[in-house]
């Protein structure tokens, strides 16, 4: 039976935006078990396009039933490229953000795309920007993935106006664990106005504005949206990144910095910050607890607060910088202001501990992640929290997992008697592509169609 760790409690009552407008990844939890595939098209004919997203439209699929999580859904995004090249207006296009408007590989000196994730060693697809459409299915079953996807390639098989550059299949068991056989994907914010009813011990919900377009956010500021309304509302942006997981190179340095395997898996826990089962090292600071780790209740019912010094959960460790939950941090930052809803999947096997040779196979996993203000988010999280330390007193040390390791490869594990410090780490998830696309709603869709 499929761990259902993932099921939120949905109250009508709550529900105060157009749920029927927005699309459901914006909202809806990845499946568990999951399955799926991502592909990414460039319009040749952009009256062609228009007419297959008309054929489309009825399968894209609403927020309307979020809280139920089942069979299939579709998304449709486009780059910015890709709305240019289908025809948007140009005011509309020049409502877009800077930041979107340039496209991901020439924002990398803010993403700290820099060493080995330098655009000049992306995928092609990715480094020669000719990527004007990216799509993903995703279904609770293989049976919901194959029909789905067959009715979605119908759609513009015999047409001539997209061509397919690339497709990747992907997908989970019920534990949902990524490459390094980790449990994924447990925490993210939940959306005001959504129908939500927070269990207790969880944050409460973000404003709507911080994820949905045209609405308030935190500040009860609504911010500016493309233009017309038609087009921005109820929109969003996504953040879609490719990394290749070097699997193979991280249990090695685990292996070659460890006495025995039981201190590997607590170093290995370490820099993730939870142990393999998903069980936070705040709550279980000296073994892995699977009961805790399989609890949607517990696991991730926890904060930094009370573990200043980060002997239980270091300081460095990724999910304590990505999400610093109440740590005392010493750059005045508002972590509210810096989530995003991830949707990421994983692709390629897992590879057990014990492997220590490349064996040169495909595997990472395809980052989804969402945000109203997506650019500014993940050059924030990017450049700030991954890639500089100074937030928490650390210097130049870097996230572990996704940072981009200089020559010293520093990570500090604060312990008692002493601090420990391991030198030499690489990194371990390198990019090999990635774009910022717009999510339009549902009348957004229609409306571009029509142009």
């Amino acid at each position: 039976m499929a761990l259902d760790f993932l099921k939120r409690i949905f109250n009508p009552n709550n529900v105060t935006i157009a749920l029927d407008d927005i699309q459901a990844l914006i909202l809806r939890s990845r499946p568990v078990p999951y399955y799926g595939t991502v592909a990414v098209f460039e319009i040749n004919d952009a009256t062609q396009a228009k007419l297959i997203l008309k054929e489309l439209l009825p399968i894209i699929t609403s927020a309307k039933d979020w809280h139920k999580n089942e069979g299939a859904s579709v998304t449709l995004t486009f780059t910015y490229k890709g709305l240019e090249k289908i025809g948007l207006p140009k005011d509309s296009l020049d409502s877009f953000p800077e930041a979107f408007r340039e496209g991901m590989a020439k924002r990398a000196p803010f993403l700290n795309d820099v060493g080995v994730n330098d655009p000049k060693y992306w995928e092609k697809d990715f480094k020669n920007a000719t990527i004007h459409i990216a799509a993903a299915v995703i279904a609770n079953s293989e049976e919901h993935w194959k029909t789905k996807l067959q009715e979605f390639r119908a759609k513009f098989s015999n047409n001539k106006g997209l061509k397919l550059l690339k497709s990747h299949d992907f997908g989970a068991t019920e534990e949902v664990k990524n490459v390094f056989g980790f449990r994924d994907g447990i925490s993210n914010p939940e959306i005001e106005g959504s129908g939500i009813d927070t269990p207790p011990g969880f944050d409460r919900p973000l404003k709507t504005g911080e994820f949905v377009l045209g609405y308030p956010g935190e500040g009860d500021i609504t911010k500016p949206y493309p233009q017309p309304d038609i087009l921005g509302k109820n929109g969003s942006f996504l953040i879609f990144r490719k990394y290749q997981s070097q699997v193979a190179d991280f249990n090695k340095y685990i292996q070659e910095n460890s006495r025995n395997p039981q201190e590997g898996e607590l170093l290995a826990a370490k820099m993730v910050g939870r142990w393999r089962s998903g069980a936070p090292l705040v709550l279980s600071p000296d073994k892995d607890d699977k009961e805790l780790g399989d609890d949607p209740h517990k696991n991730n019912a926890f904060s930094f607060k009370n573990d200043e010094f980060g002997k239980k959960c270091p300081f460095s460790s990724h999910i304590r910088r990505m999400n610093p939950r109440d740590s005392k941090t010493f750059v005045l930052e508002d972590e509210r202001l810096h989530r995003i809803i991830r949707r990421s999947v994983t692709f390629g096997d897992i590879v057990p501990p014990d492997v220590t040779k490349d064996d040169g196979k495909e595997r990472g996993q395809y980052f989804m992640g969402i945000s109203a203000n997506a650019m500014g988010t993940l050059e924030f999280l990017q450049k700030q929290w991954a890639n500089d330390g100074n937030s928490q007193n650390l210097g130049t040390e870097k996230d572990p997992m996704i940072g981009v390791q200089d020559s010293e490869g520093l990570f500090t594990m604060p312990a008692d008697p002493l601090v420990k410090r391991y030198r030499g780490l690489q990194t371990f998830n390198i990019v090999k592509g990635g774009e910022y696309c717009f999510i339009p709603s549902l009348s957004a869709l229609r409306w571009i169609s029509e142009l």
